[in-house]
């Protein structure tokens, strides 16, 4: 049985840290109290962001990509090419798109990926709405930008089955040999992929 070591509001914010990904009990009671230690410099202004954040973050309407404007920064971006959406399963995955800087389009968050085991179907995504973007006049290109996890290969799949007659292009992000990576460190899948979508040299 484990006892309190301090009273229940640094209880509570200890348990609630440890909620987070990467943290457990031990790395969430050294961040509370390196929260605790700076509390001017950092516990108030994290506890100030956040409740900003509380009452001005928004999910857009447009992509799904959550922002404090609807639409989001992205889809108002006049300089963003409008005749390509990127397809990601959640916003994680768009930022990380977007800190490679790599694409300068649009994005469409699914908000997750069909898993039949886990009881996620197609009504719990944002398809319909992918499919209807699809087929506007503008859209030359729809990027499916998923894991390559057996549910984001199905979802992949069953999106493009629907977007077949919207007349765009669709590809995917190539899976093989990541950047400064050794063959004998690869798995098999890995392997397989590179070889399979082999490029010019």
């Amino acid at each position: 049985m484990s006892t309190a070591i301090a009273g229940p509001e640094i209880e509570r914010l200890i348990q609630l840290l440890a909620r987070l990904p990467g943290l457990g009990p031990r790395s969430a009671r050294r961040a509370a109290l390196h929260l605790i230690k700076r509390r001017e410099q950092l516990l108030v202004p994290l506890a100030s962001a956040m409740q900003t954040a509380i009452e001005k973050i928004t999910v857009c309407r447009t992509c799904g990509n959550i922002d404090t404007q609807n639409p989001c920064t992205i889809c108002a971006d006049p300089r963003r090419d409008p005749s390509v959406i990127v397809v990601v399963a959640d916003v994680g995955d768009l930022w990380a798109l977007e800190r490679a800087r790599v694409i300068n389009a649009r994005y469409h968050v699914l908000g997750g990926t069909l898993s039949p085991l886990d009881g996620v179907g197609p009504q719990d995504l944002a398809i319909e709405a992918l499919v209807t973007r699809a087929h506007a006049s503008d859209v030359g290109e729809v990027i499916i930008a998923l894991n390559a996890t057996v549910d984001g290969q199905t979802t992949a799949y069953y999106i493009t089955d629907l977007i077949a007659d919207a007349g765009v292009k669709v590809t995917r992000l190539a899976h093989g040999v990541p950047v400064g990576g050794e063959l004998d460190y690869l798995d098999e899948g890995t392997l397989s992929a590179a070889i399979r979508q082999r490029t010019p040299f």
